[in-house]
């Protein structure tokens, strides 16, 4: 039976961390609504109010690891937050994830494990 209250996740389907906190959420008896955010792209106010119920800046969300990051000089201290979600929603593989939102928050799924805190 499924839980009542709505789980939705940020989802890359090439990240394992992504498809494990799927995995958990429906263990746990959730059907997620899974965005496919590499298809859909972000808005910046979207990023914004993600960013602030999940208590992190553009910096702490960015995947330093995307080879946009450094391709795009976003790596440095100096790179204002503006900047960052600027080419987060032109570039939107530069948003590390999963990125989830329920009732109980949203969060930066990473481990995977994380997710339970909202569930």
């Amino acid at each position: 039976m499924a839980k009542k209250f709505p789980v939705v996740i940020f989802h890359n389907p090439n990240c394992g961390t992504s498809r494990g906190v799927i995995e958990i959420a429906e263990a746990e008896g959730h059907k997620p609504v899974v965005i496919e955010y590499l298809q859909t792209g972000w808005t910046k106010p979207q990023l914004q109010a993600l960013f602030a119920a999940a208590n992190l800046t553009p910096r702490e969300a960015l995947r330093e690891n995307a080879k946009e990051a450094e391709e795009l000089n976003l790596l440095g201290p100096r790179v204002s937050d503006a900047k960052l979600l600027d080419a987060m929603v032109t570039h939107p593989i530069l948003v590390n994830r999963p990125l989830v939102a329920t009732p109980k928050g949203v969060r930066l799924c990473r481990p995977k494990e994380t997710v339970r805190e909202l569930l």
